[in-house]
């Protein structure tokens, strides 16, 4: 559930400032006590402080309901306007009201205690943390520390937490989470960050510390590893969370800088992860998990750069990997869906909102920050290793991992398809027909002067048993070379297998350097779109054919002319320019025109208002942008999921790299078929296709386009384009 309070809800107007109030609530035996005084001691170097204990006012054990009118009356609600709270403590000898007493209020409240977060007090209170532990452990805790005194009542007041919270949604309502088990400095630590990336919160906690950098530790290898035996030999293939970014067309390119790095990124269990569904981006990272509602980038925001790592080109293992040029410092890695288009202003549709809040549909957004990982210089020639300082088996893992490489035991690069595997039998969302009556709708839209150019898109779905995702993707990434390759596998749920993301994409949405010579933001769109020739004779006349393409040209250049107005938002003004315009790059399976827009983005504006600026990419949309979404969604027959959204990393120096998904294959597992054995595990398979009309496309070519674009993935699997 979405949380329900947030900082300058309902609060009252107060006598003086009003400070910021955390409510700590959990059953008892949780730890919630300790996590209330450890992090009270976290702040008090550098924040005035006050703590209340609920335990101080029930009147007895049979009162938790009957505390809480008077706990919002004499303590919450006049905190929260800055007063001084007035109480009285409850004497347990004589059952009755006792001495009186004060907490007057502080920069920080924090209220702790059975019942601190209820929901006559939410509106008063800035955050909730809920303290969650098992059963068995709280009532040993509890007992051990209170002894026979809590004994004889224990089942009673436990019987009346039951009655609260199944009244009270407080423990899904909460923004914090925090594990129970783990209730020591280090999880007030973790509370503090989670704390900080709240609205309200940054600006208060701005004088306390943060955890610095992170400290990494490295091995360098003279050698450029085959970024796919690299990838098998650290383990990526069995990870829970892994991603390998790699250029897989180095050997033939003509723009080598552009493919000159592969990078690796594995999870470990304490690596930080981040999940945005409904309006809530979710984050795990250490024992706390953050729940904080509202958009994805606003949250970005607060934890990108997040990270000083270490001066371009002079990485230690304190700041980040070393050994050559590497452009990640490690931060975070992932993928941002095509949903948070709603944050450009586009509202959600009816399938759009249903696929969101569908509890089987993969995160709208999952980054993750590694915890262990590898860059590839294809042009220095060099392999680094390197991960957390703090992770024991750490070096144990880069043992491994360079014994494997040097023994050539892990998997090579082209990858074999199993013996006997039936091809998946695709289906279209929309058949031939379907397809072209939206195209001439769109055409409609056009004439009537609703927008210039629509970027209609369908799906391909199927089923598959048994699928094997990185032996697929070692074939897809061989046959169909691309300088934004990726394989990405994310565990999104218990008892399913991981999702995995298998993208051979030609499109850079956007980068970010990060230097002494100023931030570059550079996005290189691609519209229009040829198939290769059969012959030299044949493939040259297709290039000449798009490159001279009336048509294609005013595709490319109305979306190349949004790009720019995407990037202008935030640049230094002059600096704004297109470098290419309408370039022809020819891949395996098609040519392609591409042009190049670059801008210095303006100090002091934040990396992910400049992401967000241009986000989702305008040749997924059309233009102009926001009014064309709206007609998408009326359009297109379904969600477009991960497809036409971004994916790649986000360095701690605030550098970035983002491809577009497209000539992609999302394969997530389906809920409850795992237990049918070996190879069983059934997988839905989309891949999701398109292309720009304008009012002088052709809708038949259109259709042509949409086969042509499909084509290097289906013939990787050995499936035909359905019958339409």
């Amino acid at each position: 559930m979405t949380p329900t309070t947030g900082p300058g809800l309902a609060t009252p107007p107060g006598e003086g400032p009003t400070p910021l109030i955390l409510a700590i609530d959990g059953r008892s035996g949780a730890g919630k006590t300790s996590l209330a005084v450890e992090t009270a001691a976290l702040l008090r170097p550098h924040l005035s402080v006050a703590v209340f204990h609920l335990d101080s006012v029930y009147p007895g054990w049979d009162g938790l309901a009957a505390s809480f009118p008077g706990y919002v009356r004499d303590v919450v609600a006049p905190l929260a306007a800055g007063r001084a709270a007035r109480w009285r403590w409850w004497d347990w000898t004589t059952g009755a009201p006792g001495q009186a007493d004060t907490t007057a209020p502080a920069d920080v409240v924090i209220l702790e205690g059975v019942g601190a977060g209820h929901r006559q007090a939410r509106p008063f209170v800035h955050a909730v943390a809920w303290v969650a532990m098992d059963q068995a452990e709280r009532k040993r805790r509890a007992l051990g520390r209170d002894g026979e005194t809590f004994a004889a009542h224990w089942d009673r007041w436990a019987a009346q937490e039951e009655d609260y919270l199944a009244g009270d949604d407080v423990a899904d309502a909460a923004w914090l989470v925090v594990d129970g088990q783990a209730v020591t400095p280090a999880a007030a630590a973790d509370l503090v960050e989670g704390l900080r990336s709240l609205p309200g919160w940054d600006a208060a906690l701005a004088l306390v510390p943060g955890p610095g950098p992170d400290r990494w530790a490295h091995r360098t290898l003279p050698t450029a590893a085959d970024p796919r035996a690299l990838f098998a030999a650290a383990g990526g293939p069995e990870a829970a969370t892994a991603v390998l970014l790699e250029s897989s067309d180095r050997d033939v390119t003509p723009a080598p800088e552009r493919s000159r790095h592969s990078l690796v990124g594995l999870a470990t269990d304490t690596s930080p992860r981040a999940e945005h569904r409904s309006g809530t981006t979710t984050v795990r990272s250490g024992h706390v998990t953050v729940r904080r509602p509202g958009g994805f980038f606003p949250w970005l925001a607060t934890v990108w750069p997040g990270g000083a790592g270490a001066p371009e080109g002079s990485a230690g293992p304190e700041g980040g990997p070393e050994g050559g040029h590497c452009p990640f410092r490690p931060g975070w890695m992932g993928w941002i869906g095509y949903g948070i288009k709603r944050e450009a202003g586009s509202p959600d549709g009816a399938a759009t909102a249903a696929s969101a809040t569908s509890p089987s549909a993969p995160p709208e957004a999952l980054l993750f920050r590694p915890g262990r990982g590898a860059a590839v210089d294809h042009v220095a020639g060099t392999t680094v290793l390197y991960w957390r300082a703090d992770d024991p088996e750490g070096p144990a893992w880069a043992d491994r991992t360079v014994r494997d490489l040097d023994a050539g035991t892990v998997l090579e690069a082209g990858g074999e398809e199993p013996a006997g595997a039936r091809p998946p039998e695709f289906t279209l969302r929309d058949s031939r027909e379907q397809y072209l009556a939206k195209i001439r709708a769109a055409q409609h839209e056009i004439v009537e002067g609703n927008t210039y150019e629509v970027c209609l898109t369908t799906q391909l779905e199927a089923t598959a048993h048994g699928f094997d995702g990185w032996s697929t993707y070692r074939r897809l990434a061989a046959a169909n070379r691309a300088p934004f390759t990726l394989y990405l596998r994310a565990a999104v749920g218990a008892g399913v297998g991981p999702l995995e993301i298998l993208s051979t994409s030609p499109e850079r949405f956007l980068s970010v350097s990060s230097g002494a010579a100023g931030s570059w933001l550079v996005t290189e769109p691609i519209k229009g779109t040829r198939p290769r020739g059969a012959t030299p004779d044949q493939d040259a006349a297709l290039a000449a054919e798009l490159a001279a393409s009336v048509k294609d040209r005013a595709e490319n250049i109305m979306i190349t002319d949004l790009a720019r107005n995407d990037l202008s938002r935030f640049a230094v003004p002059g600096t704004l320019a297109t470098t290419r315009v309408c370039a022809i790059e020819s891949y395996p399976t098609v040519h392609q025109m591409v042009s190049t827009v670059t801008a210095q983005l303006e100090p002091g504006v934040p990396r992910a208002d400049a992401l967000a600026a241009a986000f989702p990419p305008g040749s997924m949309t059309g233009a102009p942008k926001i009014s064309t979404m709206d007609l998408l969604e009326r359009i297109e027959a379904g969600p477009r999921g991960l497809y036409s959204g971004v994916a790649g990393y986000l360095s701690a120096d605030g550098a970035a790299d983002l491809n577009v998904l497209i000539r992609t294959l999302v394969a997530v597992p389906v809920p409850g078929t795992t237990s049918a054995g070996p190879g069983a595990q059934s997988t839905h398979l989309s891949l999701g296709v398109g292309g720009a009309i304008t009012a002088d496309s052709v809708p038949a070519e259109e259709w042509d386009e949409v086969r042509t674009k499909a084509h290097g993935v289906l013939r990787v699997l050995g499936s035909a384009f359905p019958e339409a």
